[in-house]
């Protein structure tokens, strides 16, 4: 874990400074109907492409683009990709990232997860009877209009992935009638959480393989001795 001596942050309040005056000037020379903008210090960063990064600003995740601000994730997933991106943005800790990475995979196996953070959102984009393909988000809200509720374009379906035989599409059931379900396990760890975790992680030599051995407890010895 890192910590930022005296030093440190006079120095990152030069860089500001610095930054600030070189906008300044360049602001001069350009024409009027253009400025630059000072949008902040970011002492580290994780890059995916150009629209999909994410920055730490005075302790905080500035997220673009992953899966941490997107709805149609589980919150776990979000909660899960943070608190990664929390360990190697903040504190310079990978072990802690990793530990994060193990103890989601562990409450999922374990089946210790409340239903709401299994939720995912999607909204209707168009009336059910034009889909030609028919994701989880379709199935759920057929269910609702079964139960005699009307879903219109723009409504956001809330849903959980099932247990059971079929397509993930056939297994979605509706949040508000998911009570008493069980949840599949592979899916928010081979679908969800390895995704949104994996891109993140390879950088420091973890390949998604890696992460499905971890969420099976087989991860090599070789792989921990990375850390």
């Amino acid at each position: 874990m890192i910590k930022e001596t005296q030093e440190q942050l006079d120095l990152e309040k030069e860089i500001k400074s610095q930054a600030q005056n070189f906008i300044n000037d360049l602001n001069a020379t350009l024409p009027e109907s253009m400025e630059l903008e000072y949008e902040g210090f970011y002492r580290r960063g994780f890059f995916v492409s150009k629209k999909r990064y994410a920055v730490i600003e005075d302790g905080e995740i500035i997220a673009k683009g992953l899966e941490l601000v997107r709805r149609d994730w589980a919150q776990i997933v979000k909660k899960t990709q943070e608190a990664v991106l929390m360990a190697i943005l903040k504190e310079g800790d990978s072990k802690k990232a990793i530990k994060e990475v193990k103890k989601v995979l562990k409450r999922i196996r374990n089946g210790d997860i409340e239903p709401k953070e299994l939720i995912i959102h999607t909204q209707i984009t168009k009336p059910l009877s034009e889909y030609k393909q028919i994701g989880p988000h379709v199935i759920a809200a057929q269910i609702i209009e079964e139960h005699g509720i009307k879903v219109s374009r723009g409504t956001i379906i809330q849903y959980i992935i099932k247990r059971g035989k079929g397509s993930i599409s056939q297994r979605a059931v509706p949040y508000e009638y998911s009570e008493g379900i069980d949840y599949d396990k592979e899916y928010y760890i081979n679908n969800q959480i390895i995704p949104a975790v994996g891109r993140i992680m390879e950088p420091l030599g973890y390949s998604n393989q890696d992460l499905k051995d971890m969420a099976k407890g087989e991860v090599q010895q070789s792989l921990d001795a990375f850390f």
